[in-house]
């Protein structure tokens, strides 16, 4: 999954490396009102906490050993590439991220990354999750699980560097439709190059600075997860408190309230489908 040319740091090394809190030429994700200021300040106090007390330190890629539930999830890529391909049937009904969470405009305003969340920010999609049972099933077996979807990435998209929102959670992508060339098909995070691979879990913190691209002809897909850091006390309860006060924050609201409009219009044209005379 590693670019072999780049040393991937112990677990000791790795709990030094500092993080940093911005990403030169990209806009920060932040609200104008002074309760998100409030609540953005919190943040960036609470990361500091989590460097602190990682469980497993902070290198940028994980090795999978370090969480053995991931055997658990490469097992079930057959059952989760068969749900996929029907649900890129409608590919084109898809919404681009940034339709959902209005802040990815930030890096994204293209239609050339498509999601399909099956739970986002600890909210269920009840009605993707009836689409696909057997993802929705594996996923179960994620510790702490807080978003789940499918990320699709169209011929020629490049996410430029960017940092995640938070570094309380970490990144897993479980590689579904990966073309080939290879060396076309990549993600950076820190100093280095990840490739994806059908069936194979990649780990990372996507709170270092990061970027994805797919310059190949074809599309690629992966199961997208975010799920809580392992951390100690006291950063494991601040971790949580922030975790379950960031869902009535603007930015998870809004997002929440576009995918159930986007849900709803979705559903209601494969009913239409359904009824159709001769369907």
């Amino acid at each position: 999954m590693t670019d072999e040319t780049l040393t991937k740091p112990t677990q000791s090394q790795a709990a030094k490396i500092e993080q940093t809190f911005g990403t030169d030429g990209i806009a920060p994700m932040a609200r104008p009102s002074r309760t998100t200021r409030f609540f953005m300040a919190i943040v960036a106090w609470a990361e500091k906490l989590n460097l602190k007390y990682a469980k497993f330190g902070n290198p940028p890629v994980y090795d999978n050993a370090t969480f053995p539930w991931t055997r658990e999830i490469e097992k079930a890529w057959p059952e989760i590439r068969t749900e996929l391909d029907r649900v890129l049937l409608r590919k084109n009904e898809l919404p681009a991220f940034q339709d959902i969470s209005t802040d990815v405009r930030t890096i994204s305003t293209d239609r050339q990354w498509k999601t399909f969340f099956l739970i986002g920010f600890g909210v269920k999609s009840k009605q993707n999750i009836q689409a696909c049972p057997k993802t929705w099933q594996a996923v179960q077996k994620i510790p702490h699980l807080k978003t789940a979807m499918f990320s699709i990435f169209e011929p020629g998209k490049h996410l430029p560097a960017h940092r995640g929102p938070y570094n309380g959670v970490l990144r897993l992508h479980l590689g579904l439709i990966v073309p080939e060339p290879g060396e076309k098909l990549a993600i950076r995070v820190k100093d280095q190059i990840c490739h994806w691979e059908e069936g194979k879990v990649l780990i990372f913190d996507d709170a270092y600075e990061h970027e994805a691209w797919n310059h190949t002809d074809k599309t690629r897909v992966v199961l997208f997860v975010d799920f809580v850091k392992p951390l100690k006390y006291p950063a494991r309860f601040v971790n949580w408190a922030l975790m379950n006060l960031a869902f009535f924050t603007p930015f998870i609201q809004e997002g929440l309230g576009n995918h159930k409009e986007w849900e709803k219009r979705f559903y209601a044209e494969a009913e239409t489908l359904r009824n159709r005379p001769g369907a």
